[in-house]
C-alpha cells in the first residue's frame, strides 16, 4: 500500500510501525479478496454442488420470493395507515416536549454526535474496505431493489422507480470491474470517510425527495406534497455538518499533545455528557443565583478544599494505621449522615442532600487513599481528582434539583424514546461499576462481604424484572427518610440498575475466574496492594475476558426497556401501543407504530452488537 500503510482489519499503520492512536503494533497485511468467479461458476460451486444442494436452494429461493412478496404487500398495502406514524414522529421520539422549545431537542442531539465525530477523528479510525467489496455491496443491493420492482405491488411508475435506482447500483458495480479489473480488490478505501458521504447523500435526499410533509395544525393532522418541512432539513443537514465537522477538528488534534489528552479525558466526557445533555440542556434549570452564591458556591469550596487537604494527608507514604482508622473514621461518618437522616435526628438530619454525598464519597476517596500514596505529583493528581469529583457533584445537584423553565404538565419533560434512551443510559452507567464491585465483593476472602454480595446477586436473579420495577415505583418510597422524595424516572433507572448490576456482576466474575493464579504470585512480588492488584492486574484482563457477555447483558437491558410500559411510564412502546391508536383520526393504528419501535429497537441493539465484536477484534480477544 502506498505509504507504508499495512491493513490488519483495526489498524492503519504509518511508516514506523505506529497506528492512528499512537500505539505500536504489528504490522500485518491483510489477506485480499480472492478472485472473482464467472456468475455461472460461482452458482455451481456455492448453490448446485450436489442434488441436495441444488433442491435445498431451489426450495430455500421460492421460500424467500414468497416471504419478500408478502412482506412488501404488508407494507406497500394501501390501507396500512403509515401517515399515523409520520404524524406522530415527534410524539414518539420526545412526546409532549413543547414544541417552541425544541432546539433543546436538537442542541442535544448535536452534543452528542460531535462528541462521537470529536472520538473518532481523535482515535483516527483506520478501518478500510476493498473497493471490489463495496462494490459487490452496491451490485446485491441493485439486484435487490430490481426484485422488489418486480414483486411488489406497484403500478408501473413506481416499478420503474426502484428498477432505475437497482440499475444505478449495478452500473456502478459494473463500472468498477470495467475500469480497475482485478485491481479493486488491492485498492483500499477507508471506510469513516467513505460512510459520511453516504449519510450526507442520504441527508441530502431530504431536500430533494418528496417524502411529503406531515404534521398536527390545531390538533388536525394534516399533510402536503413535496418534500419534508424546512425544520427538519435544517436539522438533520445540521447534525451530519456537526458529525463531519467534528470528525475533521478531532482528525487535525490527533496528533498533537492536546488532541492526546483529550483523547485520553473522552471516558469522562462521555461518562458526564449524558447528565448535561438531559438536566442542563433539555431541562434548562431557572437558577435562583442568591442560593447559588451562598449556598452551592460556598459548599462546594468547603468540601473541595478540605477534603482535599484530608486526602493529599491520607495518602502520605507510611502513613500506615493511622491512615486507615481516619478513613473508616470519615466512613463511619457518611454513613452516619444518612442513618441520622432517616430517622430524623439531630444534628445531621437537616443537612442537604449533596452534603451527606459529599462526605460519604470522602469517606470512599479515603479508603482508596493508600492506593495512590507516592511522590508529591502523584499525591496532587488525587486531591485533585478529588476536586473534580466535587465540582461534578455539587454542580449536577444543583442543576437535578433546581426548578425546570418547561411548561409540561407531566412530572418528567422525558418521554418517547428520549425516556426509552435515557434509562438505558442511566442503567449502563450505574450497573456496571456496581456489577463490578458485586463481583469483587463476592470474590472476597472476606465472610461479610461474600455473604452479602452474594444474597443480594442471587436474590435479585431470582425474581422477575417487573416485580422489581413494581416494588421501587409503588413501595420505594416508603423507605426514603423524611422529607426525601424520588421521581418515577429515578425510581425506574434505579430498579433496572440494581436488577443489572446483579446479572453483570456474575459475568465479571465469571472473567475473574479466567485470570491464572500466577497473576496474583507476580503482583504480591512486585509489592503492590490488594487495591492495586485488582485496578491493574486483574480487572484489565477479567473485563477483557467478559466482553461478550457483557456486551449481551447491555443489549438485553437496552430491549427491557420496554417493560417501562407496563409500570406506568410514557416510553417509546407506550406512546405507540397505547396513544397513537386512541386518537381520533388514527383509531386502531397499532401495527405500523409498533414496527416502527422494533425497528428502532433493533438498529441499536444490532450497532452495540457490531462495536462489540469490533472491540474485540481490536483487543485480540481469542487470537492472543
Amino acid at each position: 500500500m502506498a505509504g507504508g500503510e499495512q491493513y490488519s482489519g483495526v489498524h492503519v499503520l504509518d511508516p514506523e510501525g505506529v497506528d492512528y492512536t499512537g500505539a505500536e503494533v504489528e504490522a500485518t497485511t491483510v489477506k485480499p479478496d480472492d478472485p472473482p468467479m464467472p456468475p455461472v461458476q460461482w452458482m455451481k460451486t456455492n448453490l448446485f454442488s450436489s442434488v441436495a444442494n441444488s433442491i435445498l436452494t431451489v426450495v430455500s429461493g421460492l421460500f424467500a420470493l414468497w416471504a419478500i412478496r408478502g412482506i412488501l404487500g404488508f407494507i406497500f398495502d394501501p390501507e396500512r395507515r403509515w401517515e399515523a406514524l409520520a404524524t406522530n414522529m415527534r410524539l414518539l421520539l420526545v412526546k409532549s416536549y413543547p414544541f417552541d422549545q425544541m432546539i433543546r431537542v436538537w442542541v442535544s442531539f448535536a452534543i452528542l454526535l460531535g462528541l462521537t465525530g470529536l472520538a473518532l477523528g481523535l482515535s483516527r479510525s483506520g478501518a478500510l474496505a476493498p473497493v471490489s467489496r463495496i462494490a459487490s455491496t452496491a451490485r446485491n443491493v441493485g439486484l435487490f431493489l430490481i426484485l422488489v420492482g418486480f414483486l411488489g405491488p406497484f403500478e408501473l411508475g413506481g416499478r420503474i422507480r426502484w428498477w432505475i435506482a437497482g440499475a444505478v447500483l449495478v452500473a456502478v458495480w459494473f463500472g468498477v470491474w470495467r475500469i480497475m479489473g482485478d485491481k479493486a480488490r488491492f485498492k483500499m478505501v477507508p471506510m469513516l470517510p467513505f460512510t459520511l458521504v453516504l449519510l450526507g447523500i442520504l441527508v441530502g435526499t431530504l431536500w430533494v425527495f418528496p417524502y411529503g410533509d406531515y404534521r398536527f395544525v390545531d390538533n388536525n393532522p394534516t399533510f402536503e406534497a413535496g418534500t419534508v418541512a424546512m425544520t427538519s432539513k435544517i436539522g438533520w443537514s445540521s447534525m451530519w455538518l456537526t458529525l463531519v465537522g467534528a470528525w475533521a477538528v478531532g482528525v487535525a488534534m490527533s496528533r498533537s499533545s492536546f488532541g492526546v489528552g483529550l483523547r485520553k479525558s473522552m471516558p469522562l466526557i462521555w461518562l458526564v455528557a449524558p447528565f448535561f445533555v438531559t438536566w442542563v440542556v433539555m431541562r434548562d434549570p431557572d437558577l435562583d443565583w442568591d442560593h447559588v452564591l451562598s449556598t452551592d458556591i460556598p459548599m462546594f469550596l468547603g468540601f473541595a478544599a478540605i477534603g482535599g487537604v484530608i486526602l493529599f494527608f491520607l495518602s502520605k507514604p507510611g502513613l500506615g494505621e493511622a491512615g486507615r482508622l481516619i478513613a473508616i473514621a470519615l466512613v463511619v461518618l457518611g454513613l452516619a449522615t444518612w442513618v441520622f437522616a432517616f430517622f430524623g435526628w439531630a444534628p445531621l438530619w437537616p443537612m442537604l442532600q449533596k452534603a451527606r454525598l459529599s462526605f460519604l464519597l470522602l469517606g470512599i476517596f479515603a479508603l482508596a487513599a493508600p492506593t495512590f500514596a507516592g511522590e508529591t505529583a502523584k499525591r496532587l493528581r488525587f486531591a485533585g481528582g478529588w476536586v473534580g469529583a466535587m465540582a461534578l457533584l455539587h454542580y449536577f445537584a444543583t442543576m437535578i434539583n433546581t426548578t425546570s423553565t418547561l411548561e409540561i404538565a407531566e412530572p418528567s419533560f422525558l418521554g418517547g424514546a428520549t425516556l426509552s434512551l435515557f434509562v438505558a443510559t442511566m442503567t449502563m452507567i450505574f450497573s456496571f461499576p456496581l456489577g463490578v464491585l458485586l463481583a469483587l465483593g463476592r470474590t472476597s476472602k472476606l465472610p461479610i462481604f461474600r455473604v452479602l454480595c452474594t444474597t443480594f446477586i442471587e436474590v435479585v436473579r431470582g425474581v422477575p424484572l417487573i416485580s422489581i420495577l413494581f416494588f421501587f415505583v409503588i413501595g420505594f418510597s416508603l423507605f426514603l427518610p423524611q422529607g426525601m422524595s424520588m421521581s418515577q424516572v429515578a425510581q425506574i433507572c434505579l430498579g433496572y440498575s440494581l436488577f443489572s448490576a446483579a446479572y453483570l456482576a456474575e459475568n465479571v466474575r465469571g472473567g475473574l475466574q479466567s485470570v491464572r493464579r500466577g497473576q496474583f504470585e507476580a503482583a504480591d512480588a512486585l509489592g503492590l496492594t490488594g487495591l492495586q492488584r485488582t485496578g491493574l492486574i486483574v480487572l484489565p484482563q477479567a473485563l477483557r475476558v467478559s466482553i461478550p457477555p457483557l456486551v449481551g447483558q447491555l443489549i438485553a437491558t437496552y430491549k427491557e426497556t420496554s417493560l417501562i410500559y407496563i409500570v406506568g411510564g410514557f416510553d417509546l412502546l407506550t406512546v405507540a401501543n397505547r396513544v397513537i391508536s386512541n386518537q381520533s383520526d388514527f383509531l386502531g393504528a397499532k401495527m405500523e407504530p409498533l414496527i416502527f419501535v422494533s425497528f428502532l429497537y433493533w438498529v441499536v441493539a444490532f450497532s452495540m452488537s457490531k462495536y462489540s465484536q469490533t472491540l474485540e477484534r481490536k483487543l485480540g480477544l481469542g487470537t492472543r
